[in-house]
């Protein structure tokens, strides 16, 4: 029996591992790949992910460290450079391997290669049933990311094609020098690639990370969209895609029953406008780990176990929320929203600050509506979505 059992290894659940783990709460954590492994992703480590690891990343993990961006949209574009740290650039294989790392150093016990079946709560306990073996646990953590199937024994709702993105990432070798003097520590992003989304060119070591990612339901055709993407940016040749869904974050959605939790893309954690969503695995696997040691260790009530969801909203919950309303004023709207913002330096300006720096989407949407003429259509969809939030 133990306390907490773990499925899934990446950010989330090694994060979660590692707070268990420091906590002294008996621990198992069960992936069904054997690390390092793939995982498509552009890589980007903005400074509030950074914020919530409670160690410093060794500079090998490092690759890029981003203080410029570029936007366009059609055929405009805006640079801007500014004087702190916008995001860090890594691989997810030695970020995760690296992370996972961090959670075995404090003795939990990890399963490499070993898939979850299936978790049936069993009164006293979570009967968790692999392809090798069946555990018991007090409770269950399902941190396996968003195309997993078991997070539907918490929030049986399925997730409609409105309510997720789809993204391409192909990773395309090249020289460093080369990409260095294209890409001086600059990242590319493209709005208008893709309905509903954009594209992006990030540059690693060795290698262009380039992607697009698209509302699922408008996004019909996308090997043709990431195509023309890549052929409009001077990429020649034979590439593979590799495909895997955004669940698109601020939507309500149930994440705790009553001895199972769900943290990360698993519970829909993801900033709905740019995609963003290895921060909010970390900290949410961080807060699920401590309410269940809060209960294991201190005898609480098993109904104290909501408090995750609470904990989770105060934390960067709303925050989603708001994400969610810019994407609908951004996207519904591309051409007046794009054009406006890459016309007037302050509009970016603001966003990094308010929304990177400070994170507030909320305070951005309103100073949009309160200075620039997009507001009349933007006032609509804030009618739509909450006109007092």
């Amino acid at each position: 029996m133990y306390d907490l059992i773990i499925v899934g290894g990446g950010p989330s659940g090694a994060s979660a591992g590692r707070v268990a783990g420091k906590a002294g709460i008996s621990t198992l954590l069960l992936e069904k790949e054997n690390f390092p492994r793939y995982k498509p992703c552009g890589g980007a480590l903005s400074p509030y992910a950074l914020s919530c690891l409670d160690f410093e990343l060794p500079e090998s993990l490092i690759e890029r460290d981003i203080s410029k961006v570029r936007i366009h949209f059609r055929d405009s574009c805006i640079e801007k450079q500014v004087n702190y740290r916008l995001a860090l650039l890594v691989s997810r294989n030695v970020f995760d391997n690296f992370l996972l790392d961090k959670a075995r150093e404090t003795g939990i016990e990890v399963h490499f290669g070993e898939k979850v079946l299936d978790c049936k709560e069993r009164g006293e306990c979570v009967e968790v049933n692999t392809s090798q073996n069946t555990y018991l646990a007090k409770f269950v953590l399902i941190a396996e990311g968003s195309e997993g199937m078991l997070k539907y024994a918490v929030s049986p709702q399925r997730t409609r094609r409105t309510e997720y993105d789809l993204a391409l990432v192909s990773e395309i070798p090249e020289n460093d020098e080369v990409i260095m003097n294209r890409f001086p520590d600059v990242i590319d992003i493209h709005f208008g690639t893709a309905p509903g989304g954009y594209g992006w060119i990030f540059p690693h070591a060795g290698y262009y990370s380039v992607g697009v990612v698209g509302t699922a339901e408008h996004l019909k055709h996308p090997r043709k969209v990431m195509q023309d993407f890549l052929r409009a940016n001077g990429f020649s040749g034979e590439f593979q895609f590799h495909a895997h869904i955004i669940p698109q974050g601020g939507i309500k959605r149930r994440t705790v029953s009553s001895r199972v939790l769900l943290s990360g893309d698993a519970a829909g954690f993801v900033d709905a406008f740019i995609g963003e969503g290895i921060a909010y695995a970390i900290r949410s696997g961080q807060l699920a780990a401590e309410k269940v040691a809060d209960l294991v260790l201190y005898d609480r009530k098993l109904s104290d176990l909501k408090e995750y969801e609470s904990r989770c909203r105060q934390d960067f919950g709303n925050f989603l929320v708001s994400s969610l309303k810019l994407e609908k004023v951004m996207y519904r709207f591309p051409e007046i929203s794009f054009k406006l913002a890459l016309s007037r330096n302050e509009i970016l300006d603001k966003y990094l600050d308010e929304v990177v720096i400070n994170r507030s989407h909320k305070d951005y949407v309103r100073w949009l509506l309160l200075n620039f003429s997009l507001a009349e259509p933007a006032l609509k969809i804030k009618s739509m979505t909450g006109k007092n939030q």
